[in-house]
């Protein structure tokens, strides 16, 4: 058995918990909306045709906000084309995942659907095909109360009180040769403040976010957010960082150790947006929108768009994830919430049947993956501030990144209730860990609970046909003197430890 230490003292804190931190994504994209939240041939769907287990499921999942329409998605999208009596709506061509769009679910539907699942919208403008005037547009049909065309257009289609969408995503992954519409920085920066700018005289209390890199592997990455925010420093709140994860060729051992590129990531965007407010003498900190993260096997062909049709809501990208890919969404959790004093909000992409944490069957069941947990357990638990852990931990040799603990931690404390959360994964696929955890400005700890999420094999799944083969349950491997409390870490396990005291 190996050995790890940490010591957890709640005066130092990195800053409060941020709930926008657990945010996840719903992008017209395979059957992540047809199928997966509105399907009106389910038994369990409402009168607006959204599955109610679905719903019951998000808010299980504790998820915070949910990112709107796209993703590649809004690149092309009109959003003109969602709203109005349905049988009068259009399809089109979605030219980003090759499919058709019958433009069921639009604007009204889904804030109708954000209000049942008790999360805040975050709505994406397409600034890839469109500008400016669409931009303005939207946001006056939603947050507009009335007297002007597309507020009044609103209230015509059912929706008499605005709905006052806060969070404003200025395009997507502008970066990105693949997406339509796309720009070199210095372009989409002038569109992004000028956008901004438009935007902010209809509603001047925006949270706007900017483009940033779409993975920290593109060769413009850093530059890229230098030159954005050289133009549109003082027109948004906050940059995005998209980030996807998978097994490579067997390595499981640095897929395992993915959150220390996360780290990387993160601390690289806020180098770059920090010198750009240096050189340009703003006053202002631009924070970071982590709006897509997830583990992604990109070379499956499940991941492939059909070439020769252009099919309604094709299953694509519908990964099956294992207890290693849940371990690994994990650690991201982990790596996000040490870095909260700069992320402001995250989205772990996606919600629903596209790389998801809930799976559904048309018409049929519903099920929670194995990435359900983790995700679940720190929206759940992660309350008042995070602190700043002391971990000592034995390392294990990655190919990608060199030595790197075995051992992966971070703490929330809740001055309010008292309690301590200790979120831990141990990324040894053979060797459990006796990890020592020391609370240090405590005169005796209370065991709360601890629990674990592991399995005897490491590509168990969760299936419609056996939905908990991989569940959290009851550690008992625990025990507490003084303020000392000793717990054992299974072998490549998930892990939550919370204390009184």
């Amino acid at each position: 058995m190996l050995n790890a230490r940490v010591a957890i003292d709640r005066e130092f804190r990195i800053s409060p918990v941020r709930r926008r931190t657990f945010g996840s994504f719903v992008e017209h994209l395979g059957r992540c909306v047809y199928t997966g939240i509105h399907d009106p041939g389910h038994p369990t769907a409402d009168a607006d045709g959204f599955r109610g287990d679905v719903i019951e499921l998000t808010r299980e999942l504790g998820v915070s906000t949910v990112r709107y329409p796209g993703g590649n998605f809004v690149s092309g999208y009109r959003w003109e084309d969602g709203i109005g009596p349905v049988a009068d709506r259009p399809r089109r061509l979605d030219l980003a995942w090759h499919s058709t769009e019958p433009n069921t679910v639009g604007v009204d539907e889904f804030m109708r659907w954000a209000r049942k699942a008790g999360v805040e919208p975050m709505m994406a403008v397409n600034l890839g095909t469109r500008g400016i005037q669409e931009s303005v547009d939207l946001l006056e049909y939603c947050n507009v109360e009335s007297g002007s065309h597309f507020s009044d257009l609103r209230r015509r289609y059912g929706s008499a009180e605005p709905y006052d969408v806060r969070m404003w995503c200025l395009g997507n992954e502008m970066d990105g040769p693949w997406q339509v519409g796309h720009k070199t920085a210095r372009e989409y920066g002038r569109l992004a403040a000028e956008t901004g700018r438009a935007m902010r005289l209809v509603d001047p209390n925006l949270e706007l976010v900017a483009c940033g890199s779409s993975s920290s592997g593109m060769p413009t990455f850093g530059a890229w957010e230098a030159t954005v925010l050289e133009e549109a420093y003082e027109q948004v709140d906050l940059i995005s960082a998209h980030a996807y994860y998978w097994e490579d060729d067997g390595d499981t051992a640095s897929f395992l150790a993915s959150s220390v590129d996360m780290d990387h990531f993160i601390e690289s965007v806020v180098a770059a947006a920090d010198y750009v407010r240096a050189a340009g003498k703003h006053k202002k900190r631009i924070n970071i929108s982590f709006d897509e993260w997830n583990v992604w096997y990109q070379t499956r062909t499940e991941s492939e768009p059909p070439k020769d049709s252009w099919p309604v809501a094709p299953p694509l990208l519908e990964d099956r994830y294992t207890l290693t890919d849940a371990v690994v969404v994990g650690s991201l959790l982990i790596s996000l919430l040490r870095h909260s004093d700069r992320v402001h909000a995250a989205s772990l992409a996606q919600l629903v049947n596209v790389i998801a944490p809930i799976m559904t069957e048309p018409g049929g069941k519903s099920w929670r993956q194995t990435t359900f947990f983790p995700f679940a357990d720190a929206s759940r638990h992660a309350k008042g501030d995070v602190l700043r852990v002391s971990l000592s931990s034995p390392t294990y040799d990655t190919a990608r990144f060199g030595d790197v603990p075995v051992v992966d931690a971070v703490a929330t404390r809740d001055d309010e209730s008292g309690e301590t959360a200790l979120f831990a994964v141990n990324r040894s696929v053979h060797e459990p860990v006796l990890l020592e955890i020391d609370l240090r400005d405590a005169a005796e700890a209370r065991l709360l609970a601890s629990t674990t999420l592991t399995a005897d094999d490491p590509d168990l799944r969760n299936t419609a046909a056996n939905p908990e083969a991989v569940t959290p349950r009851d550690n008992p491997k625990v025990s507490v003197s003084g303020r000392t409390v000793q717990v054992e870490l299974p072998p490549l396990s998930w892990n939550v430890v919370r204390v009184a005291g």
